[in-house]
């Protein structure tokens, strides 16, 4: 036991050291490279000139946006697949992600409201929709998450319907239907930063809850545990995450499938190892593929969201045969 927790400790700073790492190589690997030294005056407030502007108002913002959304996303993975019981789920698989796009497209075209609360309130309907789905049909896993990808492609096409009603609304709908960090400013960052820590911590602190859910209501409700007062409670933070994440990244998707399984390999399938791992391996994988995206096409970009997808849609495709008649893998 002992050694088993040791092991799990160097696995999480492992993970640490790695996630600061690749947010260093962000800071410093670009169309310019920059020394650790510029790097660190810039940081420091002593940056001058070029590299100083390029550091502090292009890869700060962009490195935190990466840290923030590969968190947020890989947490809200890791409820929903608890919270449903189904390894397949996945913010962007079920239509969460689909929901605070839609939820933020609508704010900009029809209200002046605060984009992180429309998006928050689009991907909470996603989730009540496809838990409801779920308690009311009985359906197998696979067929759950057939359904969520029929909601997720209805609230795709009604994110295409609002563009094309509102051209305003649509400045930018490709960089956000495809999920990009360029442009993300620090000003854009701070209520979602907020909102993804804040959500986290409440994550781990029901980290217990997760675990007796994942057990079934029976076990779950014989030790006191009110199963649909805690779902309620998890679904809110998963919809808190994944409508931070899109209100500033637009609709990335697979961090949310990819991170769990990944963790889940590594520490096991106790929900507070998980949720840490999870934290650390999104931000690594987001902040990782956003660099790639920067400096693998040079002096063209790929957004994040497309080298995501081109890693998640075979391992999506890899999950669906593994699975057997929709029982669990």
């Amino acid at each position: 036991m002992e050694a088993a927790r040791r092991h799990k400790g160097l696995l999480m700073l492992a993970l640490l050291a790695g996630t600061a790492a690749a947010a260093l190589l962000s800071l410093c690997v670009g169309s310019v490279s920059l020394s650790l030294g510029e790097v660190a005056a810039a940081l420091l407030g002593r940056g001058q000139g070029v590299s100083g502007s390029i550091v502090l108002y292009a890869r700060l913002p962009r490195m935190l946006a990466a840290l923030v959304c590969g968190c947020a996303l890989a947490v809200g993975g890791v409820i929903i697949q608890g919270v449903l019981g189904n390894p397949l789920a996945g913010p962007n698989i079920i239509g969460v992600n689909a929901g605070a796009g839609l939820g933020a497209i609508l704010c900009s075209a029809l209200l002046p409201a605060s984009m992180p609360a429309a998006a928050f309130a689009g991907a909470l309907c996603a989730c009540v929709l496809v838990y409801t789905l779920a308690r009311r049909t009985g359906a197998s896993r696979i067929t759950l998450v057939l359904a969520g990808v029929a909601i997720s492609s209805i609230l795709s096409a009604a994110i295409d319907a609002v563009s094309i009603l509102f051209p305003e609304a649509a400045l930018g709908a490709n960089a956000f239907m495809v999920g990009r960090l360029a442009g993300v400013t620090l000003e854009m960052l701070r209520l979602p930063a907020l909102l993804t820590v804040l959500a986290s911590g409440a994550a781990l602190a029901l980290s217990y809850e997760l675990d007796l859910l994942s057990l079934g209501d029976e076990v779950a409700q014989s030790v006191g545990l009110s199963t649909r007062l805690a779902r309620s409670a998890l679904l809110t933070l998963a919809a808190v995450l994944c409508g931070a994440a899109v209100s500033f990244a637009g609709l990335v998707g697979f961090v949310g499938l990819l991170v769990p399984h990944a963790a889940r390999f590594l520490v096991g399938t106790r929900h507070r190892d998980l949720l840490l791992a999870s934290m650390l391996l999104g931000a690594l994988l987001v902040t990782v593929c956003d660099l790639l995206g920067r400096v693998l096409f040079a002096p063209f970009e790929l957004p994040v969201g497309i080298l995501l997808s081109l890693l998640g849609g075979p391992f999506f495709l890899w999950l669906l045969f593994r699975q057997r008649g929709g029982r669990r893998l």
